[in-house]
């Protein structure tokens, strides 16, 4: 099987915040990275800080800043079309089938995803599970490795200490130039790590936290 990632995620900022850092590492080797979007994340709360959008204008926005982030990362994006904080109440077989069709076109040797039940958002879970649901139902010789992002606060108790830990220090630049392209959401989401207004300026928990992206392995 050729090599191609496949990131299946809901929302636009996901891939920058979660996985950047590998997704750079994959390009490097010149591994063909396809996003799969579940939602604009035209719900989200974040309109800037200060403000630049609104109710009305956010979808346009953060769709921009998607495909912005995608340009800097140098990933093929597929948008889903799905309606933000409503992936929970899509029909979980339907969409399973939609992401099953897809992923055959492309026949990815890699799936990153969110670990159902520890992703602390609905919509991480819906569409974490769904891709799980997708992969198994795909013909076994052909079937992806699945990599799990889990963030609840208890993942360690519960699951174990995650099977990749990746040190994307190299690629930390990058990582940021993905994240800063998420203009909208970034800028508060980042507050807290800042020690000026310069959103490049990320004192060292912030550091520490961007550095290591860490999954668990899917097994069937």
């Amino acid at each position: 099987m050729d090599q191609h990632v496949a990131i299946i995620l809901p929302h636009p900022d996901d891939e920058a915040f979660g996985c950047s850092g590998t997704i750079l590492e994959f390009r490097g080797q010149d591994i063909p990275v396809t996003y799969f979007c579940g939602t604009l994340g035209e719900m989200g709360r974040n309109m800037g800080s200060p403000f630049f959008a609104n109710r009305e204008t956010l979808p346009e926005i953060r769709k921009k800043e998607l495909q912005d982030a995608c340009k800097e990362l140098d990933i093929n994006l597929e948008m889903l079309g799905y309606r933000d904080k409503t992936l929970e109440f899509e029909d979980r077989d339907e969409v399973a089938k939609d992401l099953k069709q897809r992923l055959e076109e492309i026949n990815p040797s890699l799936v990153i995803t969110f670990y159902p039940g520890h992703a602390v958002h609905p919509d991480h879970d819906a569409m974490g599970a769904a891709a799980i649901k997708a992969v198994e139902m795909m013909d076994e010789s052909k079937r992806p490795e699945v990599w799990a992002k889990a963030i609840t606060h208890n993942r360690r108790e519960l699951l174990g200490e995650p099977d990749i830990v990746r040190d994307v220090e190299d690629y930390f630049e990058g990582k940021m130039r993905a994240i800063e392209a998420h203009r909208s959401q970034a800028e508060g989401m980042m507050k807290q790590f800042r020690d000026s207004p310069n959103l490049k300026e990320i004192n060292s928990e912030g550091r520490k936290l961007l550095k290591y992206e860490e999954f668990y392995k899917w097994t069937f």
